[in-house]
């Protein structure tokens, strides 16, 4: 059962970590504004720059939410903390870097348009697993930041280019992919590229194949592609390789490296061609719109027969966004609704959100950590039948504390 768009805040937001990034901020966010995308969690790993007074307007316009994360390696926990705190403010998630760029390849077409038509013909996928498409340096040695990123580097490997990756069976180059997924369904990352989801979900490429790690091949992008700047000038490069990356240890990058990715075999400017055609049908929702969508749409889903868990926790998400206390606590009563005949992905989403819902001073938690108990005794039965004894003995940990309140 697919939730009604109208609940969320947001349609579509990216999560990005990003580190001195300050001379490609405001291109990269002003180019995926206007491609669609409705908010920005950003994770900020001991930038020096101005990247403060970069995201300054965006933060007070609404548009980003930047939150600091400290230390080497920390991609994967400000992805897993964007999908906790964030999951059920945004229809979809996109996760990439400040290097690349989501390009749809319908000039009139949002991002969030691109996916609702991929996903209509494979409603059973979480998540849409995009190529990359590899840009070289335009062979430019020196850096010249009066010029953007798109303007400047207009030179790719061709579409199909894959090479091997030393000492693993997966391929590199442009076999590689980034992930848009329903975050509700995400369990956690272990790979930047690609997330672990709950039981019985899935990423598909824009075919409708299944697409099961970070590498899709054959390379498709003929609807959607990832383009990836990832070389830029020589001296850019150098630069990256000095200062380290957002997330990654340090002697990640070196100019061996650089040398087999800079790729220019293929004049395209088509994202720049993109850009200019949704330069006139920007539109951005004012917050009266969105709360009276919002609000709208909970009283139409609160009228509903039936509720999936994923709706009603949304709608409980909504009604506190909007600071509704009289809708949160009516939302209470459809996720009590909502849980009979759960599948094993719907167990874990109600067990990853119980913190939140137990926090609340309403009558109905009470009932829901009774039937939360129920659910646990008997999923653990199906662990125990089938042995998996880890998630087990998780599952009676959390029955004890459940049982201890």
């Amino acid at each position: 059962m697919t939730v009604d768009r109208n609940l969320f805040p947001y349609d579509l937001a990216i999560v990005a970590i990003l580190k001195n990034e300050g001379h490609y901020l405001k291109e990269w966010l002003d180019y995926h504004l206007l491609a669609g995308v409705s908010h920005f969690y950003l994770y900020d790993n001991d930038s020096t720059d101005d990247y403060d007074e970069i995201i300054a307007p965006y933060v007070k316009a609404g548009l980003v939410t930047s939150k600091s994360i400290s230390g080497k390696s920390a991609q994967f926990a400000a992805y897993d903390d964007a999908v906790l705190n964030y999951r059920f403010q945004c229809r979809y998630m996109a996760f990439i870097d400040l290097d690349e760029f989501i390009f749809p390849k319908n000039t009139s077409a949002t991002i969030g348009a691109t996916l609702d038509e991929l996903f209509n013909n494979f409603p059973d996928a979480a998540g849409l697993a995009i190529n990359w498409q590899l840009f070289g340096s335009n062979n430019l040695e020196t850096a010249d930041y009066n010029r953007g990123v798109l303007e400047r580097f207009t030179r790719r490997a061709p579409v199909d280019w894959v090479i091997p990756i030393p000492n693993r069976d997966i391929p590199g180059g442009n076999a590689q992919i980034k992930t848009i997924a329903n975050p509700r369904r995400i369990a956690f990352f272990t790979s930047a590229h690609f997330p672990i989801y709950y039981e019985g979900n899935y990423s598909v490429n824009e075919c409708g194949k299944v697409v099961a790690s970070y590498c899709n091949e054959p390379v498709t992008a003929e609807k959607i592609a990832l383009n990836h700047y990832n070389a830029k000038s020589r001296e850019e490069f150098l630069i990256k390789i000095n200062r380290g990356r957002a997330g990654k240890a340090s002697g990640y990058l070196n100019l061996d490296w650089f040398d087999m990715y800079n790729r220019n075999e293929v004049f395209d400017d088509g994202i720049l061609k993109y850009r200019i055609a949704r330069a006139d049908k920007f539109v951005l929702e004012d917050d009266g719109e969105k709360s009276r969508r919002m609000k709208k749409a909970l009283i139409k889903n609160f009228g509903a027969q039936e509720f999936s868990l994923e709706t009603a926790l949304t709608c409980r998400a909504a009604s506190n966004f909007l600071r509704e206390k009289f809708l949160e606590e009516a939302s209470l009563g459809a996720i009590l609704k909502s849980l009979d005949g759960m599948k094993l992905s719907d167990v874990r989403l109600l067990l990853s959100e119980l913190p939140n819902l137990l926090a609340l001073p309403y009558s109905a938690v009470k009932e829901i950590r009774a039937a939360s108990i129920q659910i646990i005794s008997q999923t653990m039965n199906f662990m125990r039948e089938h042995e998996f004894w880890q998630d087990y003995y998780i599952l009676e940990h959390t029955r004890r504390l459940l049982q201890s309140i």
